[in-house]
This record gives C-alpha cells, structure tokens and sequence, in this order.
C-alpha cells in the first residue's frame, strides 16, 4: 500500500460539518481500537448514528471549545481535534486546557496531520489530555509532542485512562 501524502489545510469546523465528523468519530474509533477495548463497545457506537450527528451539532452551535478539522485536497474530512478548558478538579500544577480528542484517520498515520492539529490548537502551551492505556501509537506520538505521564489513573468503560501532561 502507497503512503498517503495529505495536501491538507486546517480549519475551525462549522454546523454543517455534524455529519461528516461524526462519521469520521465513528471511523477513527474502529480504527485506532480495535483490539484495545471490547468489540460490543464499537459496535454499540455505530447504532445511533442521528443521535451522535445531534450531539455533534450540539458541540458546534454551543462552541465552548476549540474545534478544528483536517481536510484533504478534495474536502473529505480526515482528522479532529477538540480543545477546550479543563474538566478535572483544577490543580495548581495542572494546566488549564484539555485536549479532549485528537484523532486523523488510520491511512494518516505518521504524516503529520495529528502534529498539524495539535499544534494549529494549542501550539506549544500547557495542556493535559487522557490516553487509553495500552495505546502505544498514542503514547508515542504525545510523548514526542512534550507530554509525560502524571500518575493520574481512571477507569472508564472503554478501559483504564491515563492522564499526560505538558506543562
């Protein structure tokens, strides 16, 4: 299989992307676990379709957080990222934002876009964010974007998260 070379432009994500990211969420979770949480738990995602697409508007109207897409050359959308500000108990040492999604469609991985999303979001500020553990690709990926483990465990019913922080 050849490389996939993204022409890509980063932009904020409007009403009428709803549908597309929700498909893309949709996408992205199949692709980067299976394998790490149970299969029933993906399958389940992908039976309300309309409702996670309401949700979605939901989430674009209310525009609390920074929400930016990646798209491709032809419009297709082909990674997300959501930021905004903290949901955990506030700390004196943890940063003030979370990066509460960060995901680019598997056929992307190693070609920069998650790096272009990132960086477009939060550029080089602290921010903290929570990983499912076991999630290799993504640990490597945010360690090489300055972020480290803080000890900072919780179960969810996708699995045990961890949260990184980069002060």
């Amino acid at each position: 299989m050849a490389a996939y070379d993204p022409v890509m432009r980063i932009r904020p994500t409007a009403l009428e992307d709803a549908d597309a990211l929700t498909d893309l969420h949709l996408d992205v979770w199949d692709e980067a676990y299976t394998g790490l949480i149970a299969a029933d738990i993906l399958a389940d995602r992908r039976t309300n379709r309309e409702a996670r697409v309401e949700n979605w508007r939901r989430i674009l109207a209310g525009c609390t957080r920074t929400e930016l897409a990646a798209e491709d050359d032809t419009g297709r959308l082909i990674g997300f990222t959501s930021v905004g500000p903290g949901r955990d108990e506030p700390a004196p040492d943890l940063p003030k934002r979370e990066v509460m999604a960060l995901y680019v469609r598997a056929e992307c991985y190693g070609t920069g876009v998650g790096h272009a999303l990132l960086n477009a979001a939060i550029g080089d500020d602290p921010a903290y964010l929570w990983v499912l553990d076991g999630n290799r690709r993504a640990i490597d990926f945010y360690e090489r974007q300055g972020f480290h483990f803080d000890g900072t465990n919780k179960t969810e019913p996708v699995g045990v998260e961890r949260r990184m922080v980069r002060r």
